[in-house]
């Protein structure tokens, strides 16, 4: 699959993994919505990728995206603005222990509102012309620690519900391929939440242990995990797919690709 010509909506898409998803894309021929909900971090990645790649090719839409409402809205923007869709990455997330409600709104909730609403726009089932969704998990659905027990539980359900939409899609010939990825840790701030009484609550007392790990298993960059994800966006023959990515102190990089049930089982 190539980008060129093809539109794509990020979500969580002026910072970290987002940001580096959305200049990917760019750099490849692709236009872009980037949706966040920080208007000012929004406005600025406008600015830098519009010195870069030129003002026609990206928008920002900022957007909350546990906001059904505004979200549609940010949807039916991205067509008006470049007339069709083709990428959906839902990427955006949290991580809140304390305010564990809306850690499941932002990371499963949104998912799979952003999920359905890409596939009004896309499927064939529409009268759409096919695409591809790729959702954002975490090898926190693999390796599950206390630290994070709501975060955990979310990305187990992302995992879940994209390769049963996946196999939904096969079967109904929507045309649009559904994949996940999975990143261990990743420097963004997200990462650094950890350490605050505010965002973890009582499980704060763990964020030693939880440093531990990282320092274990290393922090990966976010354009390893944006290289990680146009490869799941241009592959063709990938849907249902869980991709993780980790790596190690001495830099070795690991993609996996697992294609069914049974493989994710046994991993």
């Amino acid at each position: 699959m190539s980008l060129h010509g093809k539109v794509a909506l990020v979500t969580g898409g002026a910072q970290g993994i987002g940001r580096a998803v959305v200049e990917h894309l760019l750099e490849n021929g692709a236009k872009v919505a980037l949706v966040d909900l920080n208007q000012s971090v929004g406005e600025e990645c406008k600015s830098d990728l519009d010195g870069q790649f030129g003002e026609d090719n990206c928008i920002f839409i900022q957007c909350d995206v546990t906001d059904a409402g505004k979200l549609r809205d940010a949807f039916q923007s991205t067509v008006e603005k470049f007339g069709r869709l083709d990428i959906v990455i839902n990427n955006a997330g949290i991580n809140n222990e304390k305010n564990w409600e809306k850690t499941i709104e932002v990371n499963l909730t949104s998912v799979i509102q952003g999920t359905y609403l890409a596939l009004e726009h896309m499927s064939k089932e529409y009268e759409k012309e096919g695409g591809v969704i790729i959702n954002v998990s975490s090898m926190a659905a693999f390796l599950h620690s206390p630290h994070q027990p709501v975060y955990t539980a979310t990305k187990h359900g992302v995992i879940g519900f994209s390769r049963a939409i996946a196999d939904a899609s096969e079967q109904g010939n929507y045309g649009v391929r559904i994949n996940t990825l999975c990143p261990a840790f990743v420097d963004t701030q997200l990462l650094r939440t950890v350490e605050h009484e505010e965002t973890m609550g009582k499980f704060v007392k763990y964020k030693d242990e939880f440093k531990q790990r990282m320092d274990k298993y290393g922090i990966l960059k976010p354009s390893l995990i944006a290289e990680g994800m146009l490869r799941m966006i241009t592959d063709e023959s990938l849907n249902g797919a869980v991709m993780k990515i980790t790596c190690s102190k001495v830099l070795i990089r690991t993609f996996i690709l697992l294609k069914s049930s049974a493989d994710t089982s046994n991993s």
